[in-house]
């Protein structure tokens, strides 16, 4: 890996793959729907959107026929606490790529009436969520751990914010969070890290949009978000077949020693087809047939969340076999084979993440814009391997018998029995 700082505050980082043809470029703005007000709930992934509407030099069609006729992708995504610009393209076709994506960034024009038109898109896009209860109960849990703030409100907003935002706030938010410093180019791929910097410079610094001096590079703070969802039930009425439900306890934060130790104890618990949840809930008892355990990890916060599908009269049941597998996990520990298969299973699956250009940038994009630092591989595979039994049961202890946050989508009107499981 090499990297670069410009005066200007902004990062190029690179990862040179010289046994691949192709190169995958993303660019990473640290911002995201934790940034925003109540106001403009919303307004990074609407942003998101609308930067490929059109820009000084080129329309919405010029922009997406630049990368599809050279066989190449482009797309972007926005989370909580940050945006993500890619595309991934032949060696040979980068620099075009690079420009490309950054005229989104330093010179889009965001016009009234492409605000008016992609409003549909996103309220379309709200309907879809809506209608999704296995990807709806996520929203859900997070506003029912976090309450009515930045973490908790969904990444897409709301329909009345959506609805409420004009173009002179969308415009003036990409032009106060879009700032150098906040931002990291990522490139991974049969390249070479000083003619990519070159050409990131030259393609960036187009409009002006470099010359600011701040050399400090800008991380999210880590101030401890509040959790207000202890003890607590959130259910969306919806007439389903299936019961959807996410269960979970706090976290550690993303800059935590111990998140190495989370990652194992969470694979143990619902990482795959042989960790104790799918055991005790599919293999059985024959309950659910999606069982899965998943970690967040956010600056100051995070969750460790348990998800089930399964019949409407079978969800408290389940609820209480998770329950009953948390807490004795805090109170007996894992075995040296879960603790080992987990082990294996956490460093597999990161190094067979990793297979193609555009893992690669992701994962140097993404760890130099929250870390501030990139560790390689082996330091990775390392951490892991060194993580002790004697750790995974204290962070075992700290947090499974914390009080849960449960979400529910399914037919159901009232959470007090849901509430009495928990309690």
């Amino acid at each position: 890996m090499s990297k670069t700082l410009l005066p200007s505050g902004l990062r190029i980082v690179t990862e040179e793959v010289s046994t691949v043809r192709s190169a995958a470029v993303g660019m990473w703005v640290n911002v995201g729907s934790r940034d925003e007000t109540p106001s403009v709930a919303g307004a990074s992934h609407f942003l998101e959107h609308l930067l490929f509407k059109g820009t000084k030099r080129r329309n919405a069609m010029e922009i997406s026929s630049a990368i599809e006729e050279v066989g190449g992708e482009m797309n972007a995504f926005t989370s909580k606490e940050y945006t993500c610009f890619y595309a991934r393209v032949i060696d040979t076709d980068l620099p075009m790529a690079i420009d490309v994506i950054s005229d989104l960034i330093t010179s889009s024009v965001v016009k009234a009436e492409d605000v008016d038109s992609e409003r549909n898109v996103v309220l379309e896009e709200i309907a879809m969520r809506d209608d999704d209860p296995s990807d709806l109960i996520h929203d859900l849990f997070l506003e029912t751990m976090y309450g009515d703030t930045q973490l908790g409100r969904p990444i897409l907003g709301t329909i009345d914010s959506i609805k409420g935002m004009s173009r002179n706030s969308v415009y003036n938010y990409y032009k106060k969070k879009y700032q150098p410093a906040d931002i990291v180019v990522a490139v991974a791929g049969n390249v070479k890290h000083k003619k990519v910097s070159q050409m990131v410079e030259a393609a960036l610094s187009k409009d002006g949009f470099l010359d600011v001096d701040d050399s400090d590079s800008n991380l999210r703070s880590a101030a401890t978000a509040k959790i207000t969802g202890h003890h607590k039930v959130g259910i969306i009425e919806r007439k389903t077949e299936q019961a959807h439900l996410l269960i979970g306890v706090e976290g550690v934060a993303r800059n935590d020693d111990r998140r190495f130790a989370m990652s194992i104890l969470a694979s143990a618990l619902g990482g795959g087809m042989s960790s104790r949840l799918f055991q005790e809930i599919r293999e059985k008892r024959g309950l659910a047939y999606s069982v899965y355990a998943y970690v967040q990890q956010f600056a100051g916060s995070g969750s460790l969340s348990f998800y089930a599908g399964c019949q409407p009269n079978k969800a408290e049941e389940v609820v209480k076999i998770i329950q009953a597998v948390t807490h004795d996990v805090a109170e007996n520990g894992l075995t040296d084979e879960e603790i080992f298969r987990a082990k294996g299973s956490v460093s597999g699956s990161l190094v067979l993440s990793q297979e193609d250009t555009g893992s690669r940038m992701s994962r140097i994009g993404k760890s130099e814009l929250v870390y501030g630092e990139i560790m390689s591989f082996d330091e990775i595979l390392n951490k892991i391997a060194k993580v002790t039994p004697e750790e995974i049961r204290a962070v075992a202890m700290a947090l499974l018998p914390k009080p849960s946050t449960l979400a529910i989508v399914g037919p159901f009107k009232s959470t007090s029995k849901f509430e009495k499981v928990i309690a």
